[in-house]
């Protein structure tokens, strides 16, 4: 395992700059919140530590990349800012995501409340559900996992062509899983920053993709016909346990990021991290380092303490911990607890940041 050690003053030039007018912005910052970003150069620092390498398989240091500091960011004229005329970040579900309509229709909920916390001050909705077949996507059988698969790159298109004039930005979400091109085994999400369009898949994240036990694998061997979408009716969705919520939140607000014009963290332990594989990601935390932190702050504009309560009580408001739903047709209602096991020292940590804000 190597451990990225920057020092202090390399820390504090990628956050604060160089730039005399940048450094008077960092400096008309709340006391709290200059006091939170700060902790990035303390070496003592409990918040924000050294990104560690544990194999060359590792993002870092398999897909060499130029770092983005605070003032890159800033004058990058190509990214994306959201504006009066368009501040919302849709969500758009292709294909089932839990095994009933109820749990399908609670995850995306639970999806929006968390993107509605993490990017504070815009607004998420979602949009109807789309079964595949709406998209006239390619899709194929993976030859390794025996598995469905469906064409990334086309369903961005699909998606920039349904994306409304007041959106920041239209992501996909899926269980089914993705390819980019024929050449290519399979990718987690792909998005278009220029076009604010973005697809992600979450059916890895289930506890048992990667095993015999995967009941998602086509039954029969054969190649599917590539217009009969059929196949894709009553296809297997995995429970959503709390982990599975975990890394969808972490993958779905990861992925937004870049849309901002967000590049792969390498500074500190942080959500902007690349990775390459699974668990990899499962290292990464759900929080972004003081440096990328910045960078959405100039983007979106929030108060960082009032975006570290919003996402508290998402993890903590019994409201949608034990949201009830009502199924169409019917008088039954469905017990639906939010699960947040796996946040735990998500919560903690966000505690200790606004114990340091509001000290």
């Amino acid at each position: 395992m190597k451990v990225l050690q920057h020092s202090e003053h390399t820390l504090k030039t990628a956050l604060i700059s160089k730039n005399p007018v940048l450094v008077s912005q960092y400096e008309k910052l709340d006391a709290g919140e200059r006091r939170l970003m700060n902790e990035a150069f303390q070496p003592s620092s409990d918040l924000f530590g050294p990104i560690t390498v544990h194999s060359q398989s590792d993002w870092i240091t398999s897909h060499p990349e130029a770092p983005q500091d605070f003032e890159q960011f800033f004058t990058d004229n190509h990214r994306n800012t959201p504006g009066p005329k368009k501040h919302i970040i849709y969500i758009q579900s292709i294909g089932s995501l839990g095994n009933t309509r109820v749990i399908s229709e609670e995850y995306v909920k639970w999806l929006k409340g968390y993107c509605e916390a993490f990017f504070y001050g815009l607004t998420v909705k979602f949009l109807e559900p789309v079964p595949v077949s709406a998209t006239k996507c390619s899709f194929r059988v993976n030859e390794h996992t025996q598995n469905l698969q469906i064409h990334a790159g086309q369903i961005l298109a699909f998606l920039k062509k349904k994306k409304p004039k007041d959106a920041f930005c239209i992501v996909g979400v899926t269980m089914i899983d993705l390819y980019p091109r024929d050449s290519w085994n399979f990718v987690f999400g792909q998005a278009s920053l220029t076009d604010g369009v973005g697809i992600f898949s979450f059916a890895r994240y289930g506890k048992d993709f990667y095993s015999s036990r995967y009941e998602g694998k086509v039954k029969k061997p054969q190649q599917p016909s590539s217009s009969d979408y059929s196949i894709f009716d009553n296809y297997y969705s995995p429970e959503i346990t709390s982990i599975l919520l975990w890394r969808s939140c972490k993958t779905l607000t990861h992925e937004i990021g870049h849309i901002f014009g967000l590049r792969h963290c390498q500074w500190l332990a942080c959500l902007m991290q690349g990775s390459n594989h699974l668990e990899e990601s499962d290292r990464r935390p759900l929080n972004l380092c003081p440096i990328c932190l910045r960078k959405l702050q100039c983007a979106i504009g929030f108060n960082i303490v009032e975006r570290y309560k919003a996402l508290l009580r998402w993890i903590d408001d019994e409201s949608n911990d034990t949201s009830r739903a009502t199924p169409r047709n019917s008088s039954d209602k469905v017990n639906l607890p939010k699960p947040v096991e796996a946040f735990k020292d998500w919560r903690e940590w966000i505690i200790k940041c606004i114990a340091v804000l509001e000290k």
